[in-house]
Formats: structure tokens, sequence, C-alpha cells
């Protein structure tokens, strides 16, 4: 009896901290608080992905948007689908994922990224240079 409550809780603590990042993702807007997107987080051979599959716009906004702003392969592709996390790293010490990128659909920057789960939320954080901004990305299922 004894084994099997120490077995059970050293599974369950061990699944505590090690959460992934795979799943869906809520990204809000820093500045109205409003819900912008929905990014789905894959695994591919040992990285990870991250592309968009919903937007949430205004009703007078372009409900199926082209990437205007951005400068490389992606200029003038659709939004929606638009791969914008790529090659990212799993890093088991300090249960980060890393040396990745992160490219903003709104302006075409390409950033460092670095990304972890604090309280079951997504912090995703992108670099340029010394500067750098931290997102809050909410767990997300179908509505």
């Amino acid at each position: 009896m004894k084994v099997t409550v120490f077995i059970s809780l050293v599974l369950v603590s061990s699944g505590l901290f090690s959460q992934t990042i795979v799943g869906q993702w809520k990204t809000i807007d820093d500045e109205t608080g409003k819900p912008r997107s929905i990014v789905k987080i894959y695994e591919q051979k040992g990285q990870f992905f991250g592309k968009i599959v919903k937007l949430f716009r205004e009703p007078d906004e372009d409900q199926d948007p082209i990437c205007e702003e951005c400068e490389d392969e992606r200029k003038g592709q659709k939004i929606i689908g638009m791969e914008i996390i790529s090659e990212m790293k799993y890093n088991k010490g300090n249960d980060e994922y890393h040396k990745g990128e992160i490219m903003d659909p709104e302006n075409g920057n390409i950033y460092d990224c670095k990304l972890w789960i604090e309280d079951g939320d997504l912090k995703v954080r992108g670099y340029l240079l010394f500067f750098y901004r931290t997102q809050t990305w909410l767990p997300y299922s179908s509505e």
C-alpha cells in the first residue's frame, strides 16, 4: 500500500514540473487586453513551432488578412495558417524553450524567443539585442 501511494505521488509530482507548450494558446493584445489570435504550438523532429489558426477581428476588419509588413518569404501570405514561432528547442535544465524565433505579423519584425510555462499560462518573450517584451498567452480549448 505504501509503495503504491509513493509511486502515485512521484508520477503526479513529475507531471507538475514538466508541462509542455504543445497545444493551443490565446494571445492577448498588450494595450486593449482583448484576445488577438489562437496560436497552435506543435513539435516536429524535436523542435517546436507555432502557427496562427484563428484571429479575433472586429466586424469592419479584414477577416482573412495577409502579412503586408513581412519582409521574408511570408510577405503576402495569409496570416491565418502562418508560422510565427520557429525552431524552438527545449532546455530541460531550466524548463524553457529557447534558441528559436518569433515573428510579429503586425510589423513583420522577427525576434529571438524564449517560452516557458508559469502558473499554467505560456510566457512568450521576444528579444531584440538587450531589449525584450514578455506576453502572457492563455491556454485555449475550442469554445
